[in-house]
């Protein structure tokens, strides 16, 4: 269950009209911070990234489900009913012997893969498959939207 601040950030997002991806993003990063406390671990950074968008989807952002090139038919059809649960609000009460299994199963895993240096491994890695044209743009964004203009070497990067 996500935290009641974690929900109110997304909603606040979703009012000023942001994105579903950026409204997603609060909960991924409730995630990471329940990975570095020790609540429960991860096996990968992706995991722990799945994690926070299906509790995303599940508290009713309408953030659809990857595309069929970006990932396997489990995963999509998962996301998709995650996606549904989040938009019906069935009031359907969780398994608590499902969530503690869980729960007790995350427990046994690592909690490096929300340290800053896996994260950062992710962001390249996932950057890289978007392709030079589409990292350009980022930089170029990240320039416009810099406080200051940037430094030198960010807009030697763009």
């Amino acid at each position: 269950m996500p935290e009641k601040e974690t929900i109110e950030r997304a909603q606040e997002d979703a009012r000023e009209g942001k994105s579903p991806s950026t409204q997603a993003g609060e909960f991924v990063r409730e995630e990471m911070h329940h990975v570095r406390e020790g609540k429960h671990g991860a096996a990968s950074t992706k995991q722990a990234i799945a994690i926070g968008l299906s509790k995303a989807r599940r508290s009713g952002v309408k953030l659809a489900a990857p595309r069929r090139d970006k990932a396997s038919a489990k995963t999509r059809q998962q996301a998709s009913r995650d996606y549904r649960k989040g938009q019906n609000k069935s009031a359907r009460k969780t398994s608590s012997t499902r969530s503690r299994a869980t729960r007790t199963a995350l427990k046994k895993k690592g909690h490096s893969a929300a340290s800053s240096q896996s994260l950062s491994r992710q962001a390249r890695s996932a950057a890289r498959k978007r392709g030079a044209a589409a990292r350009h743009l980022a930089a170029m964004k990240a320039v416009r939207t810099k406080k200051g203009g940037g430094s030198h070497t960010t807009r030697k990067a763009a």
